[in-house]
């Protein structure tokens, strides 16, 4: 009796897992997803250092918050950028705005309207069309944002654009939330996949009723959890989980 009470509060008291990040299955197709509490823990997004240079890759942003005694528990891609690694559309970091927010049809994934909003906020995060955001004007709400685009869940209906016979594959990442904002699912794509399905695996899988394409191709996931460090080309903005050295 007194060996369970031990084994009970001993389990009581270990931390609550900051992220669950798992390989899945669903129509097919290989993803990695990371679910996190933003009510529990940090996110934040990273895009240059101290000095004002773009950090470009996930070792980097370990050694910044390495010099804050944190640690990055998970990391992604997050938005789309320009060769100088600017991003494309609104930024924000740490209430820093960085770039303006794009209403308007352009070229390119980006441009493919509806795009959207991720935006971290007090203990929640949340997707937002972008047309949705400007006119409620959300931005106040951001502590960090990053604006890609295209969305690929919109109120639970999947993007007008995306069609099921598409042959355009790649791989792709992007992020889901829940209504109220206390629920965030990141996805990467482990083959090459077309927006309907990636779409898809967001409304139909994984239950988020609003899902935003983050990019395809240089996609990349930090997940040490899994033994995951995907490298290659520098990238603009990052999406990681701040954690405690010891947390």
């Amino acid at each position: 009796m007194i060996r369970w009470v031990w084994a009970w509060l001993a389990l009581m008291a270990a931390p609550v897992a900051a992220q669950t990040c798992q390989d899945v299955q669903y129509l097919s197709n290989q993803y990695t997803i990371c679910e996190i509490d933003p009510a529990q823990h940090r996110l934040s997004l990273f895009l240059r250092d101290a000095r004002g240079q773009v950090l470009g890759g996930f070792g980097a942003v370990a050694r910044e918050l390495a010099r804050e005694g944190k640690r990055l528990g998970f990391a992604m891609n997050a938005g789309m950028y320009h060769d100088d690694r600017r991003p494309v559309g609104l930024y924000i970091q740490d209430r820093a705005q960085e770039g303006r927010l794009i209403a308007n049809a352009g070229p390119g994934n980006f441009g493919l309207l509806p795009n959207g909003v991720f935006c971290i906020g007090e203990g929640q995060a949340q997707v937002y069309e972008t047309l949705d955001f400007q006119r409620r004007g959300l931005v106040r709400h951001c502590k960090h944002a990053t604006q890609s685009g295209p969305m690929l869940v919109i109120d639970g209906a999947l993007h007008p654009r995306f069609l099921p016979d598409s042959t355009s594959r790649y791989i792709r990442n992007g992020v889901g939330t829940s209504v109220d904002g206390t629920r965030v699912v990141f996805a990467i794509s482990n083959n090459a996949v077309t927006f309907h399905e990636f779409g898809s695996l967001f409304r139909n899988h994984l239950k988020t009723p609003n899902a935003l394409y983050f990019d395809g191709s240089v996609s990349r996931l930090y997940a040490p959890e899994l033994g995951r460090n995907d490298r290659g080309r520098m990238l603009g903005p990052i999406v990681g989980l701040v954690l405690d050295v010891a947390g």
